[in-house]
Formats: structure tokens, C-alpha cells, sequence
């Protein structure tokens, strides 16, 4: 038997800093007996791409997914991810052939085309109408889970400053997830054997982007007490995962092997992608620009939904969203994206992000409504490349790293068609408490709000497996180990051919 405990999204400084404070006394005894490999993941410069490659092992080039709200060429618009094709996870693969999973939680995930042998739930610890929709196969394993643990919590994101009152809950949510996923793998694996386990500890995920810091929060009621007690929050989440991990090895059989696994990292939030729509608009269409009062030129892009989310507390949009039905909810968001624009006139459009900035050009040919012609693609995106690279933070320092050319990364796969043309990689300064950026060609671009109230985001690498075997012994891959290579390892415990996968097995029999 393999399992796969994902302690999802873990930050490489936190957890150094806690495995040396003796605060992860689980992950530190299987650090002694298993060997520790850093995972080379391209897909990281689109964080959300990652958890499909890592549970199905197709490369990002190949699936095309990378962001919730992705745009669609051929309708003009964006739609929610379940819109988008999307490759089997290794369960559904194996299943075929009767492989038995339990899995529990797999982050942005769907359900089952095929359902395969085992016990599959998501939506269980927590839930989010975004990246952890419920969903179980058979469909009665959620509902018996409820019965026996009570329900999941909700952990919706809404973008924005937050009071105190709202993350002191979130705290207590996310420090009681990690023993659900243990209360639910101590029932399922006491009855009956599986062959694959893979349990994702999504708690840290959503700690790391909340409690990073408390430079997000409303300073509103928050006391020495509140501080002292939020401000440790994402050391007691990875805390809580730890103990859970443990209750979960309790439960294996001897000889089981093991993976722990993070396909993303986290830091201090660094993003200044809620900038880059009036960036662009201030290169391409720079008479669009208003002069303010103070003489800053503020572009006046259409319908930014950055501007929107500004205009409205994150209170009162949560409420609105939790009281829509879920589809309504992600078919108002995705329409909400990109309100507003002519593209009759829009030669290149901010992709939605959060993290690193996407920019996407409204080609001939590709796009259903496109006006660039595909032998100036080269010279337009030298021209926008060349423009954000003149914007600074408005105390001079840096505020771009680089603009890059997807083509260059990810360009040969089958559905790199439905990635962006150009990232935006912003400098590792931390960005929460920016007030815009400005160039001295192009002028000024202030911030609405406070951007995603975020402040922790991912890292480009950090991805990780420890490795420990039980049955299995260690294998070497040909060249340094991949993202890819968790499923291929998956694969090959269970006896399947992986000569058709990207990946290669760490582990072997």
C-alpha cells in the first residue's frame, strides 16, 4: 500500500523553523527515516496548475489548466475551471484496472468520470465553492462522514481586508480540519484494504495565504490578546496537520510506504496582479489615463474587477456570494472578470490572477473575437514587456522581476494554447501594504483597497516529497525528480505501465 499525505501548500522557511523548534516531531521522524526530494515544478509560476499535474502526472503544457477562472478563445470570455477539460487523476487511471483508492480532499479537483474502486470525498475538512466543491464516490460516503463527525466548514475566500471577529473563526475552522481528514482515514482504512491512499491536509494551504502576517487585518478590535493568538495561527495549523499525520500512520499497515508531499510553496504575499489590468491599459491606450488632483495618472480601465471588489466590504460580498447558489455564484464571477471590455479595440487583456500576472493577447485566429494579427504578435508583446518593466513601487524600488514569454516555457504541450502569452514575475518584495506603482513614461496606477487580502501567497519551487518506504525500496530517476514523478510513483506500486507518463517512479519494488 502507498499514501500520500499531502501537507498542502507548506511554507520551506515555516517548516524549517518549526522541525528545528521541535514543533513537527512527526514530519521530523519520517525526515530521519525516508529521503527528503526538492521536486522540480514549472507548473508553480501558475500555482493552481500544480495540483493537476500532481494528481494526474500530465505536465501544465499538456492539461492547460492553471488558474479558477480561466479564459476560453472561442466564447470571448472567462468560465469557471469545471468549463475545461481536465486529465484523470492517477485513481481514476488505476481504477481501471482495480486499483482501490482512498482519497480525501484532493484540492481543485472534480469528480469522477469513472468512479474507481475505494472511497473517494471532497469538501470534507473543508469546504469552498472554488477549490474544494463536495463531492463523494459512491455518493453516500459524505453523508455517513457528516452522521458520524458533523459537517465541514466553510472557508469560502472573498477577497479584501477581514476583521478580527471573521479570522479568529477561521482560525478555529482551520485548526479543527486536519483531524477530520484523521477521523475519516481511521474509519475507512479500519474497513476495508486499499492500495493507494492520498490525503490532502488543506488547512495549511488556507493558513498561508491568511495568517502569513496580520498586515491584512483590520486593526479594528484587534488587542494585544488577538494578536498574540492570530498572530500564531500558522504555526498551530502546521502543528494540528503534524498530529494528524500521526493519528493517520497509526492506522497503516506495517510495511506500507509513504509519500509526504507539497506541490506548492508559500511566503509572504509578493503579488501586484490587481494592478496589472490599468498597467496594460496605461501602455496600450495611454490617452485613457485621467489626471487626479494630487497629478497622478489614473487609467480608466472598463470594469475592473479589482474596482468592484474595492467598492464593496468583503462582509457584505460574502454574504451576497453564500446566498447564491453555488453555480450561480462561479457563473457571476466568471462573467464579472471581464465586464465591460470593447474588443473591438483590446489588442491584449490582464488574464483574472492573484499571484504572478498573466497577459493574454486578443490574437486573430485564436481569440473568436480577435483583432491582432499573428505577425505582430512578436512586436506587441516586446512593446507590453518593455512598458511594465518601467513600473517601479511609488518609493522607486523595484517592482518587476521579468516579463516571460509562455511560449518559451510551456509551448509545445497539447493545451498550451490555453495559457497566457506573457507572465509577469514581480520581485520578492512583500506587497501588502503597497499603495500602487507609477513610471515615468506611463504614469501612476494606485491600488483599489487592499488588493486580494492575501498575505501569504506561493512561491516559485518549493515543491517537495519525502519519500519512506515500507514494502518498496528508493528508485532513481534519470534526471532530478518532478512534480510528475508523485503519480508515476503511484502508478508503478500498483503495477501499471508508466511509459506513457511524464513522470518517473521515486519508488520501486
Amino acid at each position: 500500500m502507498l499514501t500520500i499525505l499531502q501537507f498542502d501548500a507548506a511554507s520551506a522557511s515555516a517548516l524549517t523553523r518549526l522541525l528545528a523548534d521541535g514543533r513537527l516531531p512527526t514530519l521530523a521522524g519520517l525526515r530521519e527515516r525516508g529521503v527528503w526530494h526538492e521536486l522540480d515544478a514549472p507548473a508553480t509560476q501558475f500555482a493552481a496548475g500544480a495540483q493537476h499535474s500532481l494528481y494526474s502526472g500530465v505536465e501544465l503544457g499538456d492539461h492547460g489548466l492553471f488558474y479558477p477562472f480561466q479564459w476560453s478563445a472561442p466564447e470571448q470570455r472567462v468560465h469557471y475551471m469545471g468549463a475545461f477539460h481536465a486529465p484523470p487523476p492517477v485513481w481514476e487511471r488505476l481504477g481501471r484496472s482495480g486499483t482501490r483508492t482512498l482519497a480525501v480532499d484532493p484540492y481543485e479537483s472534480r469528480p469522477p468520470v469513472e468512479a474507481p474502486p475505494g472511497e473517494l470525498v471532497c469538501g470534507w475538512q473543508l469546504h469552498d465553492r472554488v477549490v474544494l466543491r463536495q463531492w463523494a464516490s459512491p455518493t453516500s460516503t459524505h453523508r455517513r462522514l457528516e452522521r458520524l463527525f458533523g459537517p465541514p466548514q466553510p472557508v469560502d475566500e472573498v477577497f479584501g481586508r477581514h476583521t478580527v471577529r471573521e479570522m479568529l473563526g477561521l482560525r478555529r475552522r482551520l485548526l479543527a480540519a486536519p483531524g477530520r481528514v484523521a477521523d475519516a482515514a481511521e474509519l475507512l482504512l479500519a474497513e476495508q484494504p486499499f492500495d493507494l491512499a492520498w490525503l490532502t491536509f488543506c488547512a495549511a494551504h488556507v493558513a498561508g495565504h491568511q495568517f502569513w502576517d496580520l498586515s491584512q487585518l483590520d486593526p479594528a478590535g484587534l488587542d494585544a490578546d488577538a494578536e498574540r493568538v492570530l498572530g500564531g495561527t500558522l504555526d498551530d495549523v502546521y502543528a494540528a496537520v503534524d498530529a494528524a499525520l500521526a493519528r493517520v500512520l497509526r492506522s497503516l499497515p506495517a510495511d506500507a510506504d509513504l509519500m509526504v508531499v507539497s506541490p506548492v510553496g508559500m511566503d509572504v504575499n509578493t503579488s501586484r496582479a490587481d494592478l496589472l489590468p490599468e498597467m496594460l491599459r496605461a501602455i496600450l491606450d495611454p490617452g485613457s489615463a485621467s489626471e487626479r488632483p494630487d497629478g497622478t495618472q489614473q487609467p480608466s480601465a472598463p470594469g475592473s474587477i479589482w474596482r468592484l471588489r474595492a467598492a464593496l466590504p468583503s462582509g457584505a460580498r460574502a454574504k451576497v456570494a453564500s446566498a447564491l447558489p453555488e453555480k450561480v455564484a462561479l457563473e457571476l464571477t466568471s462573467r464579472l472578470e471581464m465586464r465591460g471590455v470593447d474588443w473591438s479595440t483590446t489588442r491584449a487583456f490582464a488574464h483574472p490572477a492573484e499571484n504572478q500576472g498573466y497577459i493574454r493577447l486578443n490574437l486573430r485566429g485564436r481569440e473568436r473575437d480577435g483583432i491582432v494579427a499573428p505577425e505582430d504578435a512578436k512586436d506587441l508583446m516586446d512593446e507590453i514587456a518593455a512598458g511594465i518593466l518601467t513600473f517601479t513601487d511609488l518609493d522607486g524600488s523595484p517592482a518587476v522581476r521579468s516579463v516571460d514569454r509562455v511560449s518559451e516555457l510551456f509551448g509545445t504541450g497539447d493545451r498550451a494554447h490555453q495559457l497566457p502569452d506573457l507572465i509577469v514575475r514581480w520581485v520578492d518584495t512583500p506587497a501588502t501594504r503597497i499603495e500602487g506603482v507609477r513610471s515615468e513614461r506611463f504614469g501612476t496606477v494606485l491600488r483599489h483597497g487592499v488588493g486580494s487580502g492575501r498575505s501569504g501567497n506561493h512561491t516559485e519551487g518549493d515543491a517537495w516529497a519525502l519519500v519512506v518506504p515500507g514494502a518498496s525500496r528508493h528508485a532513481q530517476p534519470s534526471r532530478p525528480p518532478r512534480l510528475e514523478d508523485v503519480a508515476a510513483t503511484a502508478a508503478a506500486l500498483s503495477g501499471a505501465d508508466t511509459a506513457d507518463m511524464a513522470g518517473e517512479p521515486l519508488l520501486q519494488r
